[in-house]
């Protein structure tokens, strides 16, 4: 060790990674080492150690090297939050080891089970089917097809679960109106999610993803899970909110100053009997 720092021998004793490992984690700009000596070997400290640390979790999910990259290179990173995230991944892969486990021991017990469920991917097969019959023709889904080609299963899993986690949030604010700007601004954040992770989500498809989380099937249920019973509704009425508020703002930015004048005289009139109307027709008192 020199100078509290170790060589890239022994930070591959300590952590378990060969040395040609680490020689290649610092040419693809994933690990650097902390400093180089003058004969110019590799240094690493607590900093790079950790580091490492994040990336072999990373690798135990699966994740490919270039993700991790990214991961940790992203201005949002945050490591509490990784950590958290990566717990809950290694549990459900736990909880499916164990599943599968215990459908060995059946078969090794009962040999005419016939019974597949251990296996099953129906429900992720049922959200892309869904997804692919609303968007299979748009440049939306064609980018949700190559964004996700780009990602790993546990990346996948990782943002569903966020996802639930804003559908959750929704549940909490059940109580509020859906014009509350507490309510609205969860919608925004929902938009920007699917935005950054999925597809450009435009007013239209924001609208139409709404309804079909509230038109029942395993997308309510779902959402209704995370969120407490009404959660898939609340969220219609709330996004369907939201997107009569942008189209009103669109209409009163798109014309000169003195049509403008003019319409501001009426909006706030216009706004309160439009969405009067709308609540009306959705069933918000």
């Amino acid at each position: 060790m020199i100078n509290n720092m170790m060589t890239v021998n022994e930070a591959a004793k300590l952590s378990g990674v060969s040395v040609r490992t680490l020689q290649y984690y610092d040419k693809i700009g994933l690990l650097s080492p902390a400093a180089m000596t003058e004969a110019g070997y590799r240094l690493y400290n607590s900093d790079s150690m950790e580091r490492l640390q994040q990336i072999l979790l990373f690798r135990e999910l699966e994740f490919p090297l270039k993700e991790i990259k990214m991961i940790l290179e992203s201005k949002d990173f945050d490591r509490d939050k990784a950590l958290e995230q990566q717990i809950e991944l290694l549990t459900l892969r736990k909880e499916h080891l164990e599943e599968l486990i215990a459908y060995a021991e059946r078969l090794r017990a009962e040999r005419n089970d016939t019974d597949f469920e251990a296996f099953s991917k129906e429900k992720l097969e049922e959200y892309s089917r869904l997804a692919k019959e609303r968007w299979g023709c748009t440049e939306q889904y064609t980018e949700y097809e190559e964004k996700s080609a780009e990602k790993s299963e546990d990346l996948k899993m990782m943002q569903a679960a966020d996802l639930m986690k804003i559908f959750k949030e929704f549940g909490s604010m059940k109580k509020l109106e859906p014009l509350d700007d507490k309510v609205q601004a969860q919608v925004r954040k929902l938009r920007d999610f699917i935005s950054e992770n999925y597809y450009n989500c435009t007013d239209e498809i924001l609208l139409s993803l709404s309804k079909m989380y509230a038109a029942g099937g395993e997308f309510t249920k779902n959402i209704d899970n995370a969120g407490g019973k009404g959660t898939a509704d609340f969220v219609y009425q709330a996004v369907t909110v939201y997107v009569i508020l942008e189209r009103m703002e669109k209409f009163l930015n798109s014309t000169d100053d003195e049509e403008k004048e003019e319409k501001s005289k009426n909006s706030e009139q216009f706004q309160e009997a439009e969405l009067e109307r709308i609540f009306k027709k959705l069933g918000i008192t």
